[in-house]
């Protein structure tokens, strides 16, 4: 599945980062936007984009370690703190038109390896020739519920639902009419 949204710009702990505006809209050539691709694991920014948001991730005060493939920026899994919406790092957002904003917590940013010894940046460079800037991958999309009215060209989104104490693989669909 893939579905195009409109990103207008993108936040790091509620502060927006500086980037290109012109990579978030699809040009003639039908270059840059934003897509929703469930078959790819992770998030792939186009690399201007990816560099903005490593930069503004990434601490001083919390040394990396060598990066583990896919990923760059990653950490030992004992210098980030926990939260219940584990890891604590700085959520990430995407606002969309209208001020709709869809966030990414630690247990959509980052992902554990080695034998959970590391914590990486759960997003990829996608390189300066990528077709689509941001592809939303499937990692950021676990635990989200989200609604595509595709009649109305509509996207309904609950952000994570750890904080409600569920998963998408517990929740219940049912409604009662």
């Amino acid at each position: 599945m893939k579905y195009f949204i409109d990103v207008q710009s993108i936040k790091l702990n509620g502060k927006s980062v500086e980037l290109s505006h012109k990579l978030l809209k699809i040009n003639e050539k039908g270059i840059g936007g934003t897509k929703i691709r469930t078959i790819v694991p992770y998030t792939v920014l186009h690399t201007s984009i990816y560099n903005t948001v490593t930069k503004a991730f990434t601490k001083p005060n919390r040394p990396q370690v060598d990066r583990v493939p896919p990923f760059e920026t990653c950490y030992k899994a004992p210098s980030i703190r926990s939260t219940s919406l584990v890891p604590g790092v700085p959520p990430i957002e995407l606002v969309l038109q209208n001020n709709m904003t869809c966030t990414f917590f630690g247990a959509n940013s980052m992902v554990y390896v080695n034998n959970r010894q590391v914590a990486c940046l759960a997003f990829v460079d996608g390189s300066k020739k990528a077709r689509t800037s941001i592809v939303i991958g499937g990692h950021q999309l676990e635990d989200n519920f989200l609604e595509f009215d595709v009649v109305r060209s509509r996207l309904g989104f609950s952000n994570t639902l750890l904080g409600r104490r569920t998963t998408c693989g517990n929740f219940n669909f049912t409604s009662k009419a």
